[in-house]
């Protein structure tokens, strides 16, 4: 028969390994940067923010077209509830034409950059073709948990602002085609814009001021070239 002396020794033990474990899981939980990029959407806004530590080649590249302005006026074209809403590849899902700049970026790829990070609701995780290092302007915010897809797709951030907005995208009708579940409308990015939370919030508002202006100004000469050519 066990004495009382070890039965304590030994209850504590278990919970030293119990909150070992917990401790192992929070940490594999990466830091996110301070930079965060606003999706404008005709549903509402989306927020979201990199993990530079994890995907670094990836978020510069994502980063690059938001400053670009790559993402106005592109779209979700698949939105499959409890999986996955998917950003369209830039180059084909715009509306607006894109300037020179703004092409050679989006034709870039990016080395998959596979990590532990798993893929749970609110994740971001690149989009690609069978092909590892395929990468390009596609990604998905994850809906849901989608295990299947761990060590398969290069995290690189998670959503940090408008989960109910990503829950009134699920709400929308659908149709199939293929493997993809895709809205009956489109979901349209109409504007983005970028910001540091470290900033100092006059900083910020007039960082907000400027990207909207600039998103504008692009939907102006969208509409200018379709109605004046």
């Amino acid at each position: 028969m066990w004495s009382s002396e070890f039965r304590v020794w030994t209850k504590g033990c278990i919970s030293l390994v119990f909150i070992s474990a917990i401790s192992a899981a929070l940490s594999l939980e990466p830091e996110l940067g301070s930079s965060r990029v606003v999706f404008q959407t005709n549903y509402g806004d989306i927020e979201f923010g990199f993990y530079p530590t994890v995907a670094p080649k990836t978020v510069d590249h994502i980063f690059k077209l938001v400053r670009l302005g790559c993402y106005n006026t592109n779209h979700f074209f698949r939105v499959d509830k409890g999986f996955v809403a998917q950003v369209a590849d830039v180059v084909n899902g715009r509306s607006a034409p894109m300037n020179e700049e703004q092409r050679r970026e989006a034709e870039k790829t990016v080395v998959g950059e596979f990590s532990q990070v798993k893929h749970v609701r609110g994740i971001l995780s690149m989009g690609r073709h069978s092909d590892p290092d395929s990468g390009g302007s596609s990604f998905s915010m994850l809906l849901g948990d989608a295990p299947h897809l761990d060590g398969q797709y290069a995290i690189f951030g998670r959503v940090t602002k408008g989960d109910d907005t990503l829950k009134k995208l699920e709400q929308l009708p659908t149709r199939t085609e293929g493997i993809f579940v895709m809205p009956t409308e489109r979901i349209t990015i109409l504007s983005s814009y970028y910001y540091d939370t470290e900033s100092e919030d006059c900083e910020r508002d007039r960082s907000i001021l400027k990207r909207r202006l600039a998103s504008s100004a692009v939907e102006i000469e969208r509409q200018r070239m379709k109605c004046f050519p």
